[in-house]
């Protein structure tokens, strides 16, 4: 039986995210998939709350629920907007950087094996095939 193309996407993509969580809980961060999607939306010099919460497809009470329990946690922070005094930016903090850092790593492995077992020339395809659809999937590109 041959799957369609999107499913087949979605279960290489679960099982990342399911090694990234498993990776990231045995190095002592713990988070629910809910806060890592909208902590890693978070921009280098900060996020507006209103911009984590279009971007996540969520909600801005839902989206500050889920920045509160990841500020309690250490992953982030909430600091002055320099270009607006009266409002505030969510940062990511140094557990967060040390929590991205851990992902990444994972990453890089789960990155290394499909390789391998793909060779050269197929994850290069992969990757152009990829990038050429993310034009045409991503809104924040």
């Amino acid at each position: 039986m041959s799957l369609p193309t999107p499913l087949l996407m979605f279960i290489v993509q679960r099982h990342a995210e399911q090694r990234i969580w498993a990776h990231l809980a045995e190095n002592g961060f713990e988070m629910t998939p809910a806060q890592g999607r909208l902590a890693a939306r978070v921009d280098e010099g900060g996020s507006r709350l209103t911009t984590l919460a279009e971007a996540a497809g969520v909600t801005k009470q839902t989206a500050g629920f889920l920045v509160d329990q990841l500020e309690r946690a250490g992953y982030v922070e909430r600091v002055p907007d320099p270009t607006d005094g009266r409002a505030r930016l969510v940062r990511i903090a140094s557990r967060g950087r040390a929590a991205q850092a851990c992902a990444r790593e994972m990453e890089q492995r789960i990155e290394a094996e499909f390789a391998e077992h793909l060779g050269p020339r197929r994850t290069r395809e992969l990757r152009r095939a990829l990038e050429a659809l993310r034009e045409v999937t991503d809104p924040y590109l």
